[in-house]
């Protein structure tokens, strides 16, 4: 069986009164993609913003690769984030830099044994991982929203991830911009093996890329299973979910 590289466990967390997520467990496994479903407000974001650090949960436990990260110093969980790729919604290009120092910055923060001309290279080679090779000068303000998206993975992928985290990565795209943003995120999982954990409303994001796919409901993970499974459940809520809230093309 493939090893576990996030493992969440009675997860729980409280905005004052409001209850988000309550007693949450997941498991993903080794270069696995797991799609997040859920209405808005269900709790999927600040899932995804636990794992990774920035939100801390109420109760529970998080494991990346078997660490405890709960336990870790700020000093150790950066060492942790090293391997985790995080691509937000807005895609979060730096506006007064260019796409070559978009891309430089996260290298140049995490690997300061690389050189110059390493650092060059490897720009290089991620924007030909998400063919925008022509883009390495421009200003986010020349790009269209498909192409920032574009960067934006880039740069998440830059470090070589062993696990991506994607916040609604099509949103506000066109269908076919959107659909080959959900190829190119297959693509790079099976190139480089990656592990990916997927909040996303898009149906046919999700029906490329998804392994496996839970539903966040009242707090709670309501469903776990296949796309096919999800999409065709009895379930009166899932039925009229992906009736009518799911972006369909």
């Amino acid at each position: 069986m493939a090893d576990s590289i996030v493992k969440v466990e009675n997860l729980t967390k409280h905005f004052e009164e409001l209850l988000v997520l309550e007693n949450v467990s997941i498991e993903v496994l080794r270069a696995e993609n797991l799609i997040v479903f859920g209405k808005s407000g269900s709790g999927k974001s600040v899932l995804l913003k636990c794992i990774i650090g920035l939100m801390k949960p109420d109760s529970g436990d998080i494991l990346i690769n078997n660490q405890h990260i709960l336990e870790l110093s700020l000093k150790q969980l950066n060492k942790v984030r090293k391997d985790i790729g995080f691509l937000f919604q807005g895609a979060a290009l730096y506006d007064s830099m260019t796409v070559r120092e978009n891309l430089s910055f996260p290298l140049k923060r995490h690997f300061d044994d690389m050189t110059p001309k390493e650092i060059d290279d490897k720009v290089k080679y991620t924007l030909e991982l998400v063919s925008l090779e022509e883009a390495i000068d421009k200003m986010p303000s020349e790009l269209s929203g498909g192409m920032k998206k574009r960067i934006g993975l880039a740069r998440s992928i830059i470090t070589d991830p062993a696990l991506m985290l994607y916040d609604e990565p099509t949103t506000g795209l066109d269908p076919i911009t959107s659909k080959e943003i959900s190829e190119l995120i297959l693509n790079l999982q099976k190139k480089l093996d990656m592990t990916s954990i997927v909040v996303t409303h898009d149906l046919i994001c999700a029906e490329i890329i998804a392994d496996r796919a839970i539903f966040l409901k009242d707090a709670h993970v309501a469903f776990e299973g296949n796309i096919d499974e999800l999409t065709k459940s009895k379930d009166p809520f899932l039925k009229n979910f992906f009736s009518h809230e799911i972006i369909k093309v």
